[in-house]
């Protein structure tokens, strides 16, 4: 089987298990994964950070890794990708702001290729325009934003994933097992 080539978008205060745990998981099933941030080159670090309930009525923001970033953004040739994967964490709120994430995430939907997204992550879809008339799911907070973009948000179990054509969310990193199994049978990867 030929390797598939994944790009991720991540930025800085991208929630920590949601860029390291696709990203060794895509490798280990034998993927190229290239992860970009606006601004950044191969070799430039992001911060992560570790998203945990305290006690609190939502998360509390701990400091996480730093993560290596590994393809200069600007470098990006979308046509030698398979695949998108969208990291969730704070970072989707800002990276969503600069025009060439928006189109680098408008291509993967407009080519029909898999788009894998998770928890906040849903934000650089709905700010991309991408989610009119789809069914997905979210961190429950941005499920109003789903639902202004024209998109019909599902509450489901944070272990779960939703399907919609090329389209495979999840709410949160629990349900990684589930995303991530979803997105490698839409890239054609088959496990065991």
């Amino acid at each position: 089987m030929m390797s598939k080539r994944i790009l991720m978008l991540a930025g800085d205060f991208v929630e920590d298990y949601e860029v390291m745990v696709p990203y060794q998981a895509l490798l280990a099933v034998g993927c190229e994964v290239d992860v970009v941030c606006p601004d950044k080159r191969s070799g430039d670090y992001i911060a992560t950070a570790i998203h945990d309930f305290t006690g609190f009525q939502t998360y509390q923001e701990l400091r996480g890794h730093n993560f290596a970033i590994n393809k200069d953004f600007d470098a990006v040739n979308l046509d030698d990708y398979d695949g998108l994967f969208v990291t969730g964490g704070r970072a989707p709120e800002y990276i969503r702001l600069n025009e060439k994430v928006l189109n680098y995430t408008r291509h993967f939907f407009d080519h029909d290729k898999p788009v894998a997204a998770v928890c906040h992550g849903i934000q650089v879809l709905t700010a991309a325009g991408v989610v009119k008339g789809r069914t997905l799911t979210a961190y429950p907070a941005t499920g109003p934003e789903i639902t202004l973009a024209g998109g019909e948000w599902k509450d489901v179990p944070v272990t779960e994933t939703v399907i919609d054509g090329n389209l495979i969310t999840s709410p949160a990193w629990p349900g990684h097992p589930t995303l991530l199994r979803a997105f490698f049978d839409a890239l054609g990867i088959r496990i065991g």
